[in-house]
């Protein structure tokens, strides 16, 4: 995909057409990453350039995308160029987001009985 997006086009808003080309990327990379894999590769790698024009645009990693064209929109640029190539990843995928999957962080140490109430977990103990 190499595509130059404008931004300013008449009977348009500029936060519409910001939507659609952020839409219209991700929807790209969905499709490609659906496709089947030749033999030997592992996951779909993504080749990336941005900029305003497509002689000044520069390699970026894919994650940054909505970054990039977030600073476009606030610097008021008329248009933006993106250039996004699939080509099959071998060995292991980048690690994209991080994440706790909750093995890092306890909210609760399993120690009921520390808050002073005999391990009860509150209320006002009555059998009425």
């Amino acid at each position: 995909m190499r595509k130059t997006y404008q931004l300013q086009l008449e009977g348009k808003n500029r936060d519409r057409l910001l939507d659609a080309a952020r839409h219209d990327i991700h929807r790209y990379l969905r499709r490609e990453r659906r496709r089947a894999l030749p033999e030997g590769a592992r996951f779909w790698d993504f080749a990336c350039r941005f900029g305003t024009t497509e002689q000044d645009s520069a390699p970026v990693r894919e994650e940054d995308l909505t970054r990039l064209i977030d600073g476009v929109a606030a610097s008021g640029a008329a248009q933006f160029y993106v250039e996004i190539v699939a080509r099959p990843g071998e060995g292991e995928p980048p690690k994209r987001y991080q994440s706790n999957g909750g093995s890092d962080h306890h909210e609760d140490d399993g120690d009921a009985g520390s808050d002073g109430n005999g391990g009860d977990g509150g209320g006002d103990g009555g059998g009425d």
